[in-house]
């Protein structure tokens, strides 16, 4: 879509009643969604034009910043029973979920960014991390009231976190650039219709700012 097209449709949504703003609270937490080695260089869903490394990069300059900060990071890690026991019909609409059957090297985390010490990694075996997790009680204990979500894949698991999050009364901020998916145009589409109706979806550089001036939870 040109630039002219996305204003015009920006306009169309905010018109009619789109496009609020709930803006980042006082006490966020960073919650990394999936950035694995599945999604990276020869896994198995990477991309050929290096959108997820440049999401991952992102992604690690976001986590370094809430750290600096002193904010909580979160991770989350697919971890599926052998023959993807544990995931039901997802795993029958999504067969390449057996990648991150226990043991999987696809499964694991970067270099960077990985979890630290004392750092939380939820396991899931569906696309949301809220989804029979701990999560939401892991961040209301505490006392977070803002989730920065960023991660793989944006059409699937950045944006069930994020409406799940919104659905669990955190202000739900997603990271465009620390976000990854396959295809340019589902990137784009699922971060209007996410800062359309169910998040605020904001710029790395905005961010790193937002996390430095909460300076680190009271």
């Amino acid at each position: 879509m040109s630039e002219g097209g996305a204003v015009e449709r920006a306009e169309d949504y905010s018109g009619a009643g789109f496009l609020g703003r709930v803006g980042g609270g006082p006490r966020p937490a960073v919650v990394v969604v999936d950035v694995c080695r599945a999604y990276l260089a020869d896994g198995p869903f990477s991309d050929d034009a290096g959108r997820f490394e440049a999401a991952r990069s992102s992604a690690e300059r976001v986590v370094e910043a809430a750290r600096a900060a002193g904010h909580p990071v979160v991770f989350t890690q697919v971890v599926l029973a052998p023959g993807a026991a544990d995931a039901g019909w997802f795993a029958v609409k999504v067969p390449g979920l057996v990648a991150f059957e226990a043991g999987s090297p696809y499964g694991d985390f970067p270099a960077a960014p990985a979890p630290g010490p004392g750092e939380l990694v939820v396991t899931k075996q569906y696309a949301s991390a809220f989804f029979g997790t701990s999560l939401a009680s892991s961040l209301r204990a505490r006392g977070v009231d803002t989730a920065v979500v960023l991660g793989f894949s944006t059409s699937g698991c950045v944006r069930a976190t994020a409406l799940d999050a919104l659905q669990h009364g955190f202000r739900p901020l997603v990271v465009r650039d620390a976000c990854g998916d396959r295809e340019p145009a589902t990137h784009e589409q699922n971060l209007f219709d996410l800062d359309a109706k169910y998040a605020d979806v904001v710029t790395e550089s905005e961010i790193l700012v937002y996390l430095k001036e909460q300076g680190a939870p009271r």
